[in-house]
């Protein structure tokens, strides 16, 4: 590897080195304080290093991985929210007794696994990105060990992780059968040059997409998702929620840009169906909810949905679309679940909708940011999730995917009201007894996840309100390089 590859490829040598140095002080010195800015530092200093890979980095690429626009743009997006995910765990974990310094190690691990996966131009790295990611999400999932849903968590993760790596190596097997290669841009010439109606191609391509498909959660992969947002803890349901699913759809995105997924009717069929089902069957189990990260949950899988409506889109506005509702996906979905994660207590999580209840009363700022959550996921106009909403919308209508687009806005209808019962609850009234015995009361909140919160709502608004400066690095970083 030259000095050029090493400079390019910066960012994962320093995740890769700092969670080597945090397993050494762990091991010698045990100090939550100390580990918990250690990490800080270690996502601050990969994200600081993105703007310095000059021209002649860019595009610069190993055997396995490549470093373009794309790439570093999603690389950046990930070690933000890796870093606000272990700003928020800092008063989370605080109020827990045990051991939390393993705690980041696992979370630098998962965020190296996520860079590496976005930055993936070979399927040897893109299992072994994938493998670092899960492996690390499974010990993240189940670690409040005194938490029994948090180890039911785990194992369900683990078996619907491994069922996920079991299609994924056998699609991967296949394509390399045929096609003799494993780097994703020779297998978008070969296959090109092999038709459309390559039964053995178009069976290893949807196995791919099984096993992508359980990773992302969406329908009909999406058995026991909902218990494992239930059952882990809430700083780690964010980062499952977030960078976890958006390095993956990083990934499939860049692999069938290559792939002209149109000249597969299958393949387009096969996506189609995903999406309609992921949209609708996503937000009516929603309406069934109680549980607020349940809620949630059904609410990923149904905009992962959204999702893939900018993906089976054509045109330049396909990568753009898919780039800024990830982008203000990830901005709305830290923010509720930053909300549970500050607002649990040191015995269970306030993660019912009960708990919220008069919080408007005592909790009126934290009130105001949740609502504004809530909206932006709903799509409401003036948050980052109408403009993402806009554009997915235009980028389906330009390509005539009309039944999608109809789908997609009765849904968003529908997802309306679920939102709607989490703000009306925080606006009722209670009895002063019920609000002192409230969990979200008397909850404390950490210093680490104030100030978290406080970004992600000037995000919210920002990119609602002036979305032009994220679009223009969309398209002179993402577009550019398709």
């Amino acid at each position: 590897m030259s000095l050029t590859d090493l400079l390019g490829l910066s960012p994962l040598v320093v995740l890769a080195a700092g969670a080597v140095v945090v397993m050494l002080v762990i091991a010698f010195y045990r100090n939550h304080a100390i580990t918990a800015s250690l990490t800080l530092v270690v996502l601050a200093l990969a994200l600081l290093l993105i703007p310095s890979i000059s021209l002649t980095e860019l595009g610069q690429k190993t055997p396995l991985l490549i470093v373009d626009p794309y790439a570093l743009f999603y690389m950046r997006l990930i070690l933000a929210a890796g870093f606000m995910v272990a700003a928020m765990s800092f008063g989370y974990l605080e109020k827990r007794q045990g051991n939390h310094e393993e705690f980041y190690l696992l979370l630098l691990l998962a965020t190296l696994g996520s860079a590496v996966l976005a930055a993936s131009s070979h399927f040897a790295s893109f299992f072994l990105g994938l493998e670092l990611l899960s492996v690390s999400l499974y010990a993240l999932i189940a670690y409040l060990r005194e938490n029994e849903r948090g180890i039911e968590a785990g194992i369900k993760y683990l078996i619907l992780a491994a069922v996920s790596a079991a299609f994924l190596l056998f699609g991967m097997a296949l394509i390399y059968a045929e096609t003799g290669t494993m780097e994703f841009a020779e297998i978008a010439s070969r296959t090109a040059r092999m038709g459309t109606h390559n039964a053995l191609l178009l069976t290893a391509m949807v196995m791919v997409i099984v096993g992508v498909g359980f990773k992302l959660a969406v329908v009909p992969f999406h058995l026991w998702t909902p218990d494992v947002y239930e059952g882990a803890p809430a700083p780690v349901t964010a980062f499952v929620a977030t960078v976890s699913k958006g390095s993956m759809f990083a990934l499939l995105l860049r692999y069938f840009t290559g792939v002209d997924i149109h000249a597969y009717g299958p393949l387009f069929l096969v996506f189609t169906v995903i999406a309609l089902l992921s949209m609708s069957a996503g937000n009516l189990l929603a309406l069934l909810q109680n549980n607020i990260k349940r809620i949630l949950a059904y609410s990923s899988i149904a905009h992962l949905g959204y999702l893939l409506v900018a993906f089976l889109s054509s045109g330049s506005l396909r990568v753009t679309a898919v780039t800024f509702y990830l982008v203000a996906y990830f901005v709305t979905t830290l923010g509720a679940f930053g909300i549970v994660t500050v607002l649990s207590g040191k015995d269970r999580e306030a993660d019912r909708i009960d708990d919220y209840r008069g919080m408007a009363l005592h909790r009126p700022w934290l009130a105001g940011f949740f609502t504004a959550m809530l909206l932006s996921l709903a799509g409401i106009p003036l948050t980052a999730g109408f403009i993402g909403k806009f554009y997915i919308v235009t980028a389906g209508i330009g390509s005539a995917l009309w039944l999608l687009v109809v789908m997609l806005v009765l849904n968003s209808a529908v997802g309306l009201f679920y939102y709607l019962r989490v703000i009306l609850a925080m606006y009722l009234s209670l009895p002063e007894k019920e609000v002192k015995e409230s969990p979200v009361a008397s909850s404390r909140l950490s210093l680490s996840g104030s100030l978290v919160l406080a970004m992600l709502m000037l995000l919210l608004i920002g990119l609602g309100v002036y979305p032009s400066p994220l679009i223009h690095m969309i398209q002179a970083a993402v577009v550019g390089t398709y």
